[in-house]
């Protein structure tokens, strides 16, 4: 799903005034009806439906006003409450005003301190936030703040128009204050702060309503950010005459003394992902354990110091395996000791082979982010948390994990999974894409590692990087919402998720 900033949906909906002979007033009709249908899915519980407004003095609470009017049309108690300055009201808003007085209602002042509308209110069916929209970009104060805590702590239903007001539409930022929706309807398009940040969580379930922007207008567009969801995602059909050696050849080199999970984690994710081929190479120490823990990955011992981590004596080995391999994976268990660290950047600056870099394999690039930038033109993949990510000279202090994702990827010239809540992947080239699947039961040790050799896979099955990368974190996410369903969150495991993966191949 294309996602747009702010500043591109206001263009569109400029565009479509100019050129596409549809008027501000009825776009915005069209909005009010998708406001109202969606909020009369919650009045039809109440015998006697009511419903409040809350209306801001542009083209958001212009939304609300009508929409308002034809709730009242259908038969539902209305109040609609002016939060905010009327002499700051946009035209037409005060247009959709005058609309509604012509169905006998008003748009009251607000006013928290009276007793008798907030008694009122409490008895609404729903309550529809159209206070501030995307345009915000500053905190909440005031009337507006006092509106926004005035819903937040009803015991009912809030359905946000466009988005939910204090959420920043290009960050999903909370700006002092948020509502908390139980849905979000927008218009055309979303917008970045419908799926990232706190803004995920304030948006609720969100519905996309065409309003009248010709499609046209759309398709002729550049768009550089997409949601991606399970129905975007396309595997290719298997030749009925194929051979082990057509579904790719995976490398993976991790593992260390204390560590030994992480590494197989990741080779049975790879081979549950449809690899031909999946070597592991491992210090020697942890050999024998990884050995027995797999049956379908080959694994192979590396030379190791007394800490039972790689050994540097063991580069030229490692090196010539990933060199008979379509993809290597480094990383998964490694540890952060010198000689490992050491290891991994002589492989990453004597391979041309496409690498994804993973958990200690994006440690070791630590104060050495020259070798990354060496590779620039050669596929490399790096899948940081958060923590990671500032570590490797990322900046999240500003709350845009998105743009910091994104200008990561174009300095460095790598693709680059942030992982968290919605998982963001970016490319060199701008483009980026936000996960839309996944559950807080992923969040425990080895998850990371099942993504890493879930990536690996696909990218070594010929798919592209582009196709691979945003695939594999999508499919990764379902199966971990296919464990949840079973297992519940709490009681889910990463070997549980391991096991979701052909389910979830499967449908695809």
């Amino acid at each position: 799903m294309r996602i747009a900033t702010a500043a591109r949906m206001r263009d569109l909906d400029r565009q479509a005034i100019e050129t596409g002979g549809i008027s501000s007033l009825e776009l915005m009709e069209h909005a009010a009806e998708a406001l109202a249908e969606r909020a009369m899915e919650y009045l039809e519980r109440q015998s006697v439906p009511r419903a409040v407004v809350f209306c801001g003095p542009g083209n958001n609470g212009g939304d609300g006003v009508a929409a308002a009017r034809l709730l009242r049309r259908s038969g539902v108690e209305v109040r609609a409450v002016l939060v905010g300055d009327r002499d700051r009201m946009t035209p037409d808003c005060r247009a959709m005003e005058s609309r509604l007085a012509e169905e006998g209602l008003r748009l009251e002042p607000f006013s928290d301190a009276d007793p008798s509308f907030a008694a009122w209110a409490l008895e609404a069916g729903v309550l529809l936030d159209a206070l501030l929209g995307t345009g915000l970009t500053r905190p909440v104060t005031g009337d507006f703040a006092t509106a926004i805590h005035m819903m937040n702590s009803a015991d009912i239903p809030v359905l946000s128009a466009d988005i939910p007001s204090g959420v920043e539409a290009d960050t999903g930022r909370i700006l002092g204050v948020a509502v908390q929706a139980d849905a979000t309807v927008t218009f055309t398009c979303p917008q970045a702060g419908h799926f990232v940040g706190k803004g995920q969580i304030c948006t609720g379930s969100l519905t996309v309503a065409q309003i009248g922007v010709p499609q046209s207008m759309l398709d002729a567009l550049e768009w550089d950010t997409w949601s991606t969801v399970p129905e975007d995602i396309r595997l290719p059909h298997r030749a009925r005459d194929a051979h082990k050696g057509s579904f790719g050849r995976v490398c993976i080199l991790g593992g260390s003394v204390g560590y030994s999970g992480a590494p197989v984690l990741a080779a049975k994710a790879a081979v549950r992902t449809g690899a031909g081929l999946v070597t592991l190479e491992v210090p020697a120490p942890i050999w024998p354990v990884v050995a027995q823990k797999l049956d379908v990955a080959m694994p192979y011992p590396l030379p190791a110091g007394k800490d039972g981590a790689l050994a540097l004596d063991s580069t030229e080995q490692a090196l010539s395996r990933i060199a008979a391999s379509d993809v290597a994976l480094i990383g998964p268990g490694l540890s952060r000791t010198n000689g490992a660290g050491a290891v991994v950047r002589y492989i990453l600056a004597h391979t041309e082979r496409p690498v994804v870099l993973d958990a200690d394999g994006i440690n070791a690039l630590m104060g050495h982010i020259d070798v990354l930038d060496a590779r620039q033109g050669l596929a490399t993949v790096l899948t940081p948390h958060d923590g990671e990510f500032v570590r490797l000279g990322g900046d999240l202090s500003g709350g845009d994990r998105l743009g910091a994702a994104r200008s990561f990827a174009a300095e460095h010239g790598c693709v680059l999974v942030l992982k968290g809540h919605r998982t963001i992947t970016a490319f060199p080239d701008g483009r980026t894409y936000i996960n839309t699947t996944g559950n807080p039961g992923m969040a425990k040790g080895g998850s990371g590692d099942i993504l890493a050799g879930m990536i690996v896979s696909l990218m070594a099955q010929g798919l592209t990087i582009r196709q691979a990368v945003p695939a594999a974190v999508c499919l990764h996410g379902q199966a971990g919402d296919l464990a949840a369903e079973e297992f519940g969150e709490y009681g889910m495991s990463p070997s549980d998720l391991i096991r979701k993966i052909p389910l979830t191949t499967k449908r695809f």
